[in-house]
């Protein structure tokens, strides 16, 4: 199959062979006649599938046809891009350009971390296609700075992490904003019961696609795991890149303040390495993200958060330098490798802490990962698993006094919790993962800005 027999216009499809595609992925295939089609769309797809063309292409096919060759210099927005984080929004409004370059189409995006006065100014001059953050979207509707009132085209992108990170507030008022008749499209990585909540909510008789297996991880990924003492992590994640001289490496860590230390660990030991997480400003986020993927910067830290959106093609190494104690945020962690065909590699590397974080992700991706233990890092055999504290909260991600998956030692279960270890046998405090639909600790509003001090109370960030 070809681009060419999807019923794109041929300046979108110019634009294409230009940026070097000449066959559609699985779900641009099944999304864009979808949306073509006029009808609101349901697609599950993992990261890397290619879904961010599989809505902005049918969606600049329609407004082309709506606007004609001589669209006047001001109007208002017609199709509106909603995505949790900066990083995202970004990568989404740079692919609509480069899609649209041959269309008479003005796209920007908005997000928090910045100034609102150029973007008030971009607005006033008139855009077509409005990518946007919960956050900022919505205070420039409280200044009356955008109007929305005539958005025929609505996209939730990446449906999954907007909850995750507790926008479901937001969207909520959003979606009060919005013309009630327009064409809504919902991607989301999988099908939870609160997405299929929000579906119900937002679409109106859908077509559902899904184009991979709930849960499941590319087969172009080799993943592995290198049991290490917590201490000793560090150590051999330098071991790791130096011998093998690894460029491009994806670190991911549960906390900013352990991304943070394992970056200044690692230039120490003349590895260039930058953390990117919420603390950090936009202009450092950007310039971190642009180092890495040009090649300068040897390793990114990530926490999960800040790393949703991250799109580099031919990424060869992810590694997770502490697991998930939620197993599905391993499946996005490691789905930026391997990407497009390409091979890409994921190691994890497991404390006795974390065992039964490992056995939770295995049970989830139906397969055991191959354990291979480095000479000179072996984890003692007589360690004990230590119990992971969160706050007041503490999780047992041992195996040995286990008090089941992923739940506290008072019965609650956890978000998507951040152990205190960060590999340095250090405690640290967290970031709170706010289920859907549900307060903060507190009783704080989840779009309340988090305070820059270690000690302030997280909530969900404005992106």
């Amino acid at each position: 199959m070809s681009f060419e027999t999807l019923g794109l216009i041929q300046p979108l499809l110019d634009a294409v062979r230009e940026a070097g595609y000449s066959a559609p992925t699985p779900i641009q295939a099944q999304a864009i006649p979808a949306v073509l089609s006029g009808g609101d769309l349901l697609a599950g797809a993992q990261t890397g599938t290619g879904k961010t063309a599989g809505f902005t292409l049918p969606l600049l096919h329609q407004l082309a046809q709506k606007l004609g060759p001589n669209p006047p210099a001001r109007r208002p927005v017609r199709a509106l891009i909603l995505t949790p984080t900066r990083e995202l929004a970004a990568q989404v409004e740079e692919s609509v350009r480069i899609y649209s370059k041959y269309l008479p189409i003005k796209s920007m995006v908005i997000f928090g971390g910045v100034g609102m006065n150029p973007q008030i100014d971009a607005l006033r001059r008139g855009v077509d296609v409005l990518v946007a953050t919960p956050g900022r979207l919505l205070d420039h509707h409280q200044q009356g700075t955008v109007d929305l009132s005539q958005v025929e085209y609505f996209v939730l992108d990446e449906a999954d992490r907007m909850l995750d990170m507790g926008f479901i507030h937001d969207i909520r008022r959003v979606l009060a904003i919005v013309p009630p008749k327009k064409q809504s499209l919902l991607f989301s990585a999988t099908f939870s019961d609160e997405i299929k909540a929000l579906a119900e909510r937002l679409l109106n008789k859908p077509q559902i696609i899904e184009v991979a297996r709930r849960n499941a991880t590319a087969d172009t990924i080799a993943q592995r795991v290198f049991p290490v003492d917590r201490d000793r992590k560090k150590d051999l994640l330098t071991h790791l890149i130096k011998t093998h001289d690894w460029h491009q490496v994806l670190v991911f860590t549960r906390m900013k303040h352990g991304a943070n230390r394992l970056a200044e660990f690692l230039n120490k030991q003349d590895i260039t390495a930058m953390a990117i997480h919420g603390n950090k400003s936009q202009s450092a986020r950007t310039r971190a993200l642009s180092e890495f993927k040009s090649g300068e910067l040897q390793v990114l830290v990530a926490t999960d958060i800040a790393a949703r959106g991250i799109d580099i093609d031919q990424l060869p190494h992810v590694v997770n330098y502490e697991l998930p104690n939620v197993p599905e945020d391993y499946v996005h962690r490691i789905g930026r490798t391997g990407r497009a065909g390409a091979e890409g590699e994921a190691i994890s590397l497991v404390c006795i802490d974390e065992e039964g974080f490992l056995a939770d992700i295995e049970k989830m991706i139906k397969r055991s990962l191959p354990r291979e233990t480095i000479a000179g890092f072996e984890p003692d055999p007589h360690a004990k698993p230590e119990p992971i504290q969160i706050g007041r909260r503490v999780l047992h991600g041992g195996l040995s006094g286990r008090q089941g998956s992923g739940r506290s030692s008072n019965g609650s279960a956890n978000g998507s919790g951040n152990a205190p270890h960060d590999g340095q046998g250090g405690r640290r405090n967290s970031s709170h993962h706010n289920p859907a639909g549900k307060k903060p600790a507190g009783g704080a509003h989840p779009r309340r800005r988090q305070g820059a001090g270690s000690n302030s109370k997280p909530r969900a960030a404005r992106p």
